[in-house]
């Protein structure tokens, strides 16, 4: 996996769940828009997920740090911007 710092605003509401049978407890997923209008899946697990659920919303600028994979990007870090 490639490592990716991205700036965007989140355009969805935040999706968060529990995962049964997994060693990951959380999850969290949304899409944010870049200053390219790009449009990126983001997922977070664990502690990332319960950041996104508590502290994010809709329309929130954010800088990201996290891995590249087939579906979009598994946050590692956020910062608000």
């Amino acid at each position: 996996m490639n490592e990716v710092f991205l700036m965007g605003k989140i355009i969805t509401e935040i999706k968060f769940d529990f995962l049964l049978n997994s060693k990951k407890k959380s999850i969290a997923r949304f899409y944010i828009e870049t200053l390219e209008k790009q449009k990126i899946k983001i997922v977070g697990y664990d502690d990332i997920a319960d950041f996104c659920y508590s502290k994010l919303n809709k329309g929130n600028s954010i800088f990201m740090y996290g891995m590249l994979n087939e579906d979009g990007v598994v946050a590692k870090k956020i910062i608000f911007v």
